[in-house]
């Protein structure tokens, strides 16, 4: 006898045997034990990311933050340094500068009160002789102290406005004569190598009787009446001198 093949499997047969496998892998369960202790390792190591970020990494940020705060605020102190060494630098510059021109001007500007005064006198009366004008009010000289210096009351009184650190003289003086010839002598006077400032400058027409007595200036020219008031100022070593005299 010959052994006949077992029949194929029939598709009613092959569905079935998945149906039957479908079962009995839901009874099991998805996961097996091998995906559980993946899943497990896979929560852990969440875990240990999520601990370093809160106490390792935020921290660090904000330490980070703190620095850099820390850090602008002592890089504007050290600008503010930076600049006040700049200015303090420069006031001192300017300071010395200040000191060298007023000592420079104290010795070659100013001279000594007493050969001042009487260079002061010489050059004020040539210069009216000079330009042709005719003295009708002083000059009156009046000694000016320095400020703060112990002066009598009668000193105290005199001309006080016109006081300043340095020992000086107050001049007033009235003269007459052609217009020109006051520009002219005005002019000789700020030009002069006496240290004296003009405060006060006046200008009227001359009255008849001293226009009638006048023997200045051309024929038929006007007179007219000048009426200066000046200060000079000495070294400050001959306060003493010019106050005696």
């Amino acid at each position: 006898m010959s052994q006949h093949a077992p029949p194929p499997p029939t598709q009613k047969h092959e569905f079935r045997t998945r149906i039957n496998r479908l079962r009995v892998t839901r009874k099991s369960g998805v996961f097996g034990v091998a995906e559980i202790i993946a899943l497990a390792g896979s929560l852990l190591i969440l875990v240990l990311v999520v601990i370093a970020y809160l106490y390792f990494l935020v921290p660090e940020r904000s330490r980070r933050a703190a620095l850099e705060l820390e850090r602008a605020r002592l890089q504007s102190q050290l600008r503010n340094s930076q600049d006040v060494l700049v200015q303090g630098q420069s006031t001192d510059a300017t300071v010395h500068t200040i000191t060298q021109s007023l000592d420079a001007f104290e010795t070659t500007g100013l001279v000594d009160a007493n050969r001042g005064r009487m260079g002061l006198y010489d050059s004020l009366n040539t210069l009216i002789r000079k330009n042709g004008l005719r003295n009708t009010s002083g000059p009156t000289y009046t000694p000016l102290e320095p400020v703060g210096s112990k002066v009598s009351a009668g000193s105290r009184a005199a001309n006080t406005k016109w006081q300043s650190i340095y020992p000086g003289i107050a001049i007033s003086v009235t003269v007459e004569g052609p217009y020109q010839n006051l520009r002219r002598f005005v002019r000789d006077i700020e030009t002069s190598k006496q240290f004296v400032i003009i405060n006060t400058v006046e200008l009227e027409r001359a009255t008849e009787s001293n226009a009638a007595s006048s023997e200045t200036g051309p024929t038929g020219a006007s007179l007219v009446s000048l009426r200066l008031e000046m200060t000079t100022y000495f070294q400050r070593g001959g306060a003493e001198t010019a106050s005696s005299n």
